[in-house]
């Protein structure tokens, strides 16, 4: 294991400012509802079609690495009994924990994503109804590090159903073994069968959040694929979205966006 370059990951990651990581990424241009040739409409639109196969479902869904977000689960909240919202730091399980218990003015308001997956999914369901079902079903949010064979630290009294992740393990990983053991650690919190539902960058090297310049493993939709192919996944579905020039802020240096669908052999 690259012990030094996972420990250097870990303290990379202490100056990880939510709220600037939010503005980059969260806000127009990269969040414009007004088209699916934005970033953020991209993403939803595929965790919507995903989800309406009605083929992803049961009791758990955990979410490796929410970060400060919870627009990823927004159209699972359907599916799932409960659902588990976890991340390495602090900082950013707080932001979900005000937004859940609505205990912070300065939360980051989620109601135009919302909203828009409200509209793109068509069922007439009102979207405060649909905000209120996400906090309620959000029971847990945990600590996690993906780079312990036990993530969780700890052993789940029975696996999730499904798992879902967002530009999470290329960007704590330093380099592509890194990443192809923790996406094998994650592996062990789904159960044969069940589904991971992965969004992520490629070929992206850094992204900024505030002070903190974050190190991120570049990687190809084929390392993608190779990878989920070794941790023992049959691939369903595979997406790319290219980063148009219009969206490329100097956040970070992203070309695009995968999103990936892997079952479990049972």
């Amino acid at each position: 294991m690259n012990a030094i370059g996972v420990a250097a990951v870990a303290e990379s990651y202490q100056t990880f400012n939510p709220r600037a990581y939010l503005q980059n990424n969260y806000m127009p241009p990269r969040a414009n509802f007004t088209s699916e040739e934005y970033a953020v409409p991209w993403k939803l639109r595929r965790l919507a079609d995903a989800f309406a196969t009605g083929k992803i479902h049961g009791k758990t869904l955990i979410d490796i690495g929410s970060g400060p977000t919870i627009y990823q689960l927004l159209s699972a909240c359907d599916f799932f009994e409960e659902i588990v919202a976890t991340d390495y730091l602090e900082v950013n399980r707080g932001e979900i924990h005000s937004w859940v218990h609505g205990d912070d003015p300065g939360a980051f308001d989620w109601s135009p994503y919302i909203q828009h997956v409200c509209k793109i999914e068509g069922k007439g369901e009102p979207w405060k109804e649909k905000e209120q079902k996400l906090k309620k079903k959000l029971k847990k949010i945990l600590p996690i590090d993906v780079h312990q064979p036990n993530p969780l630290g700890f052993v789940l009294s029975q696996p999730a159903d499904a798992l879902i992740s967002t530009f999470c393990i290329e960007a704590v990983s330093p380099d592509r073994p890194s990443f192809d053991r923790a996406l094998q650690n994650v592996t062990t919190l789904l159960k044969p069968g069940g589904h991971f539902l992965m969004i992520g960058g490629l070929e992206e090297s850094f992204y900024l959040a505030g002070e903190a310049k974050l190190s991120v493993v570049p990687m190809k939709e084929e390392d993608i694929k190779e990878s989920f192919i070794k941790a023992g996944y049959r691939i369903h579905d595979f997406h790319s979205y290219s980063m148009p020039p219009s969206l490329k802020i100097g956040v970070d240096d992203v070309q695009g966006i995968f999103f990936i669908n892997g079952q479990k052999s049972a």
